[in-house]
């Protein structure tokens, strides 16, 4: 039984609870602090993906991810719908899963027909074992190893060059290659695009380590054209993170547009124009980022216009979303310990997790909401600190947040960390590494194990002279 509460009622959990004006399959995900599936139960309790938040921490212990598979799939769909509404072309959108990439992540958005995006030999790995279709494959990087290079080769997926070392390598490993076909390739630029977020998640400013300058093109298109190993397929440029403007976006569709036409005349095959992702999501009640349909729709007209005004022929018009795909999706539960009051001065509330399994805050400085699960309608009657494990005085998870009266034993749910949270995770202090659990219709499935204290000493070697007499 869920129970119905006003979205008007204040001081309460229900605040964050999405919508109901519209259906889930309208709402964006990224303009929700919880998921699509949350709800409050006749015990007060918060449910996601109809399964009791509090009852999951009991069976699978906590820290805990909670991804809710119905929030996922619906923003894959809204990015696909999307553009085949608003771009008159063909269109790709492809999941940027340094987000989060793991095989269940990977294998929901191939499933929804989306490609996926990569950074590194160790996602490639990964998608590929997901079962990702290799066309759908693109791997980025601004500095890759040879090894890995090879690796993607052989993998048959589409390579994004960053920079003339990669280009040369692959000229040569093509060269050498027995394949009778070309590396498929495309190259990242630099727009010189400015956009107001945090400086390190900029990307598409002159002043970034990302792409080839605007300078460059020219040499590298006319380099390419003389290369018969490599096939140059398309380029790509992306301005950054965690944006709510749609401006920067229209600026880039002119510029990218201006570079396909230049390609065009060196007689290079550019057929596909990757305009990057970087929509934001909504931290706070103060966060107002644009829908992923507007996001969509402001793209597609606007790459729609820049070629009918230029003479270009519509390229495939692809996008890759990473944290507004699956930032929203999860929650992560924690629960409460320690509580010490600096009179006149702050009251800290302990978790049993911090900055490893969320560095974003201590990194970033970014800000998060949360709620308590067990008490969801309970008033907000004071003004705490929740703090983190760890041994450093900067692991603070959110500071001065208002909850209910709590004692040690109650669950934390932070809202809105499914991107950037496991996947920058780390073993600091030798904690384990969460496990994470996928909801959908009341069942639960861990898509993550947990770590254990043996994983964390599994790599450990031991020399022979420095073991101990027992």
């Amino acid at each position: 039984m869920v129970l119905t509460h006003s979205v008007g009622v204040r001081n309460s959990g229900s605040q964050y609870l999405p919508s109901t004006a519209d259906t889930s399959e309208t709402r964006s995900p990224n303009q929700q602090l919880l998921p699509l599936t949350a709800r409050i139960n006749s015990q007060d309790c918060l449910e996601i993906g109809g399964c009791d938040v509090t009852a999951l921490v009991g069976q699978f212990g906590s820290p805990l991810y909670i991804l809710d598979e119905e929030t996922l799939r619906t923003a894959c769909s809204q990015y696909r719908d999307a553009f085949k509404r608003y771009y008159p072309g063909s269109s790709q959108a492809v999941y940027a899963s340094k987000a989060w990439n793991c095989l269940a992540i990977c294998a929901i958005a191939a499933s929804e027909g989306l490609g996926v995006e990569v950074v590194s030999g160790g996602e490639l790995y990964t998608a590929i074992q997901a079962g990702v279709n290799r066309e759908l494959l693109y791997f980025h990087g601004n500095n890759k190893s040879r090894a890995e290079l090879e690796f993607a080769v052989e993998s048959g997926c589409t390579i994004v060059v960053d920079n003339w070392l990669e280009l040369k390598t692959l000229a040569l490993l093509g060269s050498a290659s027995n394949s009778q076909s070309p590396i498929p390739i495309m190259l990242r630029l630099t727009p010189g695009i400015e956009c107001h977020t945090h400086e390190y998640i900029r990307t598409g400013h002159l002043d970034s380590k990302f792409g080839f300058d605007p300078n460059q093109v020219e040499e590298v298109f006319a380099f390419i054209s003389q290369t018969t190993s490599l096939n140059c397929v398309g380029l790509h440029a992306h301005i950054g993170s965690q944006i709510f403007e749609l401006q920067p976006h229209r600026d880039l569709a002119g510029v990218m547009v201006q570079w396909l036409d230049k390609a065009a005349s060196l007689g290079l095959p550019v057929t596909r124009l990757n305009i990057g992702g970087g929509l934001g999501i909504r931290y706070t009640e103060a966060d107002d980022p644009p829908s992923i349909e507007e996001w969509v729709k402001t793209v597609s007209e606007s790459v729609a216009a820049a070629c009918q005004a230029q003479q270009v022929p519509l390229p495939t018009l692809m996008c890759e979303p990473g944290r507004s795909l699956v930032g929203p999706t999860c929650v992560t539960a924690y629960t409460l310990g320690s509580r010490k009051e600096v009179p006149e001065i702050r009251t800290y509330l302990a978790v049993d997790g911090g900055m490893s399994d969320n560095p974003r805050p201590i990194t970033y400085q970014s800000v998060y909401r949360a709620v308590v699960a067990n008490r969801m309608s309970a008033p907000l009657t004071e003004t705490v600190t929740i703090a983190g494990l760890h041994c450093e005085s900067g692991d603070i998870l959110i500071k001065d947040i208002q909850l209910p009266q709590t004692e040690p034993g109650d669950i934390l749910v932070v809202m809105s960390t499914g991107a950037y949270n496991y996947s920058m995770a780390s073993n600091y202090n030798r904690v384990p590494r969460p496990a994470a659990v996928l909801v959908k219709d009341g069942e639960a499935k861990v898509i993550l194990q947990r770590e254990t204290y043996q994983d964390l000493v599994r790599q450990d070697r031991l020399p022979e002279r420095l073991k101990l007499s027992s």
